[in-house]
Parts: structure tokens; C-alpha cells; sequence
């Protein structure tokens, strides 16, 4: 048995596939399958079942490659640990974000990023929360970003800020007259939202039980920017955290946008990794980069532009 046919056996796991598997493993299909059946002899035991057009693990296979990422992860750690002992701030790191987050925040803080860390490999994935924390756990992701609360002792939460949500109004709604929302103005408002496995449908819904609302029937979004378009065409109205209404996301002429008095509703963003991860020390380091996050990004976009703006 060796660390290469662990990582065939990983890859038919994730893809199902033998031509998928080889072509992730870059091999040769034959080569991949021939690998396969020899850890079969090996182990003595059937790892895969294979069928006309589709391939599936077996339950021990399953729980053997369960088992070989976890070895594949400890082989690459010992890897950063070698690396990281030589140039504490180089090699790669492995971050997921939710897809509500990334694409708004990652502009506010890539820069910074690339100028504090220079030799710093920063590779991105775009899961759902369930995806990010289930690579986390199996060394397929070193870190996440994540909104609390995450229940995993085996995790290390590193609370970054909190992020308010804004009302997104069609221009006629009767609510774009208001400058400001209580929460009670919520009371009976049917919202529009995500699909499920969004975190920020459970948020939203969060949200819905504090103030009185709930979830328009018939409708349920794919993406926050479908929600936006949605809001646009006059089709009802929905929660956006604050980061996806900041500068560079234009605004629209179809929406208004209404924050709440005092204590608005939000969600609290973390960064989070396995406490038995060698790489905790330099996550401290990249957590600290991604809490420095200007602070009028997270305020009513008005004020954010102009602080923007004489930056």
C-alpha cells in the first residue's frame, strides 16, 4: 500500500467515475483501475462495486477512503510544516467561503491580502456552509469562513465581525418611503429567500421569527443575485447582507435599500479550522488580515461610499 493508491482510491470516492477519477489523478484510466484492484488484493476485500455506468464504493471502500483522506491531509500538513518551518508565511492555504459571502467580501480584502503575505498561496473554493465544514473535517479545506454558530468541538472559531442585513425594496413599495425600519415593521411581511442549504435562508429566517414575518410561498431563490432581480422586478422583497450592497456592486435604480434603528439584525462572520491543525499559528495571522476589514463597509452603503472615497 502506498500514499499514490491512496489518493486513486480518494479520487474514484469524489468522482464516481474511472475516467473522471484518472483524468483528476492524472493518469491514464487503465492505470487507475489496475492501481485500484491491486489495493483490492492487498486489503483482501472488495473496495468498489463496479456496475455498467457508474461506479460505487463499497461500504468498506467508503470508509477506507474516509480514512485515506485523513492520512492524505496528515502527509500535507507535514508537508507545511517543513515549508512553513523554513518561511513561516508561504505555501498554500485552502479557504472555503459560502457563496453569499465570498464574491463580496474577497474584493475588500484579496489586496491586502497579497501585499501582507506576498508568498502566500491563497486557493478559493465556493461551497455551502454543510460542503465547507465536511472538507474541513476530512483535510480537504485548512480554513473556513463561516457564519456562527458552528457546533463542532474539533473546530477552532475565530470570530471576525458582524455583518447587518438591509431591507431590499422595490421602488414603489410603500416601505421605500421610510428611512429606517423597527424591526416590528417586519410583522407580516412576506420575504422573499434563498433555497435550502443557504446559511443565509436560515438567517433570513432567523430574522422572520423575531419579527413577526415569514417566507413567501412559491418562491425560492438560487442565488443572492437572482433574490436582487426578483426585488428589481417588483416581485417582492428580501434581506441582503450588508457587504453585497457595498461599492463595487452597483446599485439599482429598481430597489431602495432601508436599514434598521438601533440594533439591526446581522449574522457574525468567523473564521474556522481544525484544532489539531499544524497551520493554527499562520491562521491566527490570516484571520487577523480578514477582522481588519474597514469598518464602513459594514455600514449603510451612503456612508461607506464617501469613507470610501476619501480613502
Amino acid at each position: 500500500m502506498n500514499l499514490r493508491d491512496l489518493r486513486y482510491l480518494v479520487a474514484l470516492a469524489d468522482h464516481k467515475h474511472f475516467g473522471r477519477a484518472a483524468e483528476a489523478s492524472f493518469v491514464s484510466q487503465p492505470t487507475l483501475s489496475t492501481q485500484i484492484r491491486k489495493l483490492e488484493d492487498e486489503l483482501g476485500v472488495a473496495l468498489v462495486e463496479r456496475a455498467p455506468r457508474r461506479v460505487m464504493l463499497t461500504p468498506v471502500g467508503a470508509e477506507i477512503a474516509d480514512r485515506a483522506r485523513k492520512i492524505i491531509a496528515d502527509v500535507e500538513q507535514m508537508t507545511q510544516i517543513a515549508r512553513r518551518s523554513q518561511d513561516p508565511e508561504a505555501g498554500s492555504v485552502r479557504l472555503g467561503l459560502f457563496p453569499t459571502l465570498g464574491p463580496y467580501l474577497l474584493p475588500h480584502v484579496v489586496p491586502q491580502l497579497r501585499s501582507r503575505f506576498p508568498r502566500l498561496e491563497l486557493l478559493l473554493v465556493e461551497e455551502k456552509t454543510d460542503q465547507i465544514l465536511a472538507r474541513l473535517r476530512d483535510g480537504r479545506l485548512d480554513a473556513g469562513l463561516l457564519a456562527l454558530p458552528v457546533h463542532d468541538e474539533q473546530l477552532h472559531v475565530e470570530p471576525l465581525f458582524d455583518e447587518p442585513f438591509v431591507l431590499a425594496v422595490p421602488r414603489p413599495h410603500a416601505l421605500a418611503r421610510r428611512d429606517a425600519l423597527d424591526m416590528r415593521d417586519l410583522d407580516r411581511v412576506h420575504l422573499l429567500l434563498l433555497e435550502e442549504g443557504h446559511c443565509l435562508r436560515d438567517q433570513a429566517l432567523d430574522v422572520c421569527r423575531l419579527s413577526g414575518a415569514d417566507e413567501r410561498d412559491g418562491f425560492r431563490a438560487t442565488s443572492l443575485e437572482t433574490l436582487r432581480q426578483m426585488v428589481a422586478a417588483g416581485v417582492g422583497i428580501t434581506l441582503l447582507p450588508m457587504l453585497a450592497v457595498q461599492p463595487p456592486v452597483p446599485p439599482s435604480k429598481d430597489i431602495a435599500l432601508l436599514p434598521f434603528d438601533g440594533e439591526a439584525p446581522h449574522r457574525r462572520i468567523a473564521m474556522v479550522w481544525r484544532r489539531s491543525s499544524a497551520m493554527g499559528a499562520f491562521l491566527s495571522l490570516l484571520a487577523a488580515e480578514f477582522r481588519a476589514l474597514p469598518p464602513e463597509l459594514l455600514e449603510f452603503p451612503g456612508h461607506a461610499a464617501a469613507a470610501l472615497a476619501s480613502r
